[in-house]
């Protein structure tokens, strides 16, 4: 028998030696290679950041807009239909200053929230190709197309009218406590580029019981309300439309109001760039007819006023943050010293690298409160909130810091056991 040749050891280590190398070489050049990849930074309220960075694994996802190479900012605002239209602007940053683009989505009103994930996703992917095809990575993205689907003439049968109904029946107890809710509404849109027509109902009631030294308590407390808003187009810049309030409340002591109000409004920018920037002026004058169902300190039972108000609403978004602020101003024309002046909003700005603020709150001035009830409201009244008390302000307020530090990539997917605190 011929002898098996011996292999030699100091070949055998020369191999693993050279696998290794080869190994240690192709780690390097994937670790070169996803120091190459696009860095971005996605600014959006409600994004699924893990499901967006197992769907985009080929760019690098930073903490710090200023890190990022490519800013993505997502913004939103509703449809005629009753969905979302979603804005993605991706703005260029250090060598890609000056490239930008911007894509929009619209989601229907009946897209579960994971159709609409996936499409909000989707679009991120298209949008970053531009930047991806710049990087060595673009050899890991592949394009591809569903299948043809046969083109059909849409038929609206609603007329572009879109329906919801509400009800939201609530219920909670104790021993000495029981309070049963009921809260209803319906309403009706229609939004086109011409028009924007929306009518709202909302009914509320609550039935509170209680229990003291022995006695049992029972009191209601009710609210009917309808707002009706028709709006036309007047160009990029100008719109005029009626506003009607109509309500019924047993809190304010109102057993009929209602408020028609012509208004017009002028947007600084043109409307077509609200989703990033508006500044937007509405004033409305009209009749206030009233009518109380207990005698105001006023010695009123019901009257005709006349009110105008003046709206002024600045809004952005921007990479730096955004600011969100409203300007109400409103009085009566028989007593001008029955007014009203509120202020709120919110501002979230980025200071520093990882460090944020957000500042936001409320205020107002309140001297027009006509229905008040004449005489001292009750103990109950006052402790269960069952009837308006008087005031001269109203205000409320909230102060966040956010800081992070540490790596400034966050490329990492990990759902073991929650999310934080969250296990779900």
């Amino acid at each position: 028998m011929r002898p098996i040749p011996k292999f030699p050891l100091w070949l055998a280590l020369a191999g693993l030696i050279l696998s290794s190398q080869i190994a240690a070489q192709e780690s390097a050049d994937s670790t070169v290679q996803r120091q190459n990849a696009i860095k971005i930074f996605i600014d959006c309220a409600h994004c699924d950041m893990n499901y967006i960075r197992d769907e985009i694994p080929y760019v690098n996802y930073v903490r710090d807009v200023k890190e990022a190479q490519v800013y993505i900012l997502e913004t939103s605002e509703n449809t005629g239909s009753g969905g979302r239209k979603y804005t993605f602007a991706f703005v260029g940053q250090k060598e890609y200053e000056g490239k930008n683009d911007t894509l929009v989505y619209s989601s229907r009103p009946d897209d579960p929230r994971d159709i609409r994930r996936i499409w909000r996703t989707q679009m991120i992917k298209m949008g970053l190709m531009p930047y991806v095809a710049k990087t060595s990575l673009y050899n890991e993205v592949l394009i591809g197309s569903s299948e043809a689907v046969e083109k059909q003439v849409v038929v609206d049968r609603w007329n572009n009218w879109v329906f919801e109904l509400e009800a939201e029946p609530e219920f909670e107890g104790e021993e000495s406590y029981q309070e049963l809710s009921l809260r209803s509404s319906v309403s009706a849109v229609k939004i086109t580029h011409d028009w924007k027509l929306e009518f709202d109902f909302d009914h509320r009631y609550t039935r509170t019981k209680y229990t003291f030294d022995d006695t049992l308590y029972t009191n209601d407390k009710s609210y009917q309300g309808l707002d009706i808003l028709a709006v036309k187009s007047l160009g990029e810049h100008w719109s005029a439309g009626l506003r009607t309030d109509l309500l019924s409340s047993s809190y304010t002591n109102t057993d009929l109001s209602l408020d028609i109000l012509p208004s017009l409004e002028y947007n600084i920018f043109p409307y077509s760039k609200s989703t990033h920037r508006q500044l937007r002026f509405l004033y409305g004058i009209g009749p206030s007819i009233r009518r109380y169902n207990d005698t105001t300190i006023y010695n009123e039972i019901e009257e005709v006023l006349w009110l105008q108000e003046l709206q002024v609403a600045y809004q952005v978004q921007e990479k730096w943050g955004s600011i969100n602020v409203a300007l109400e101003g409103s009085n009566f024309f028989h007593d001008f010293t029955k007014n009203r002046v509120e202020l709120n909003g919110y501002i979230s700005v980025r200071i520093l690298k990882g460090l944020s603020v957000r500042v936001g709150g409320a205020v107002a001035r309140i001297n027009d409160q006509l229905s008040l009830v004449k005489g001292e409201a009750s103990e109950a009244d006052i402790l269960l909130q069952l009837q308006e008390l008087e005031t001269s302000y109203h205000l409320e307020g909230e102060v966040g810091i956010t800081y992070t530090f540490g790596s400034i990539y966050n490329n990492i997917v990990n759902p073991r056991f929650g999310n934080g605190r969250r296990w779900y």
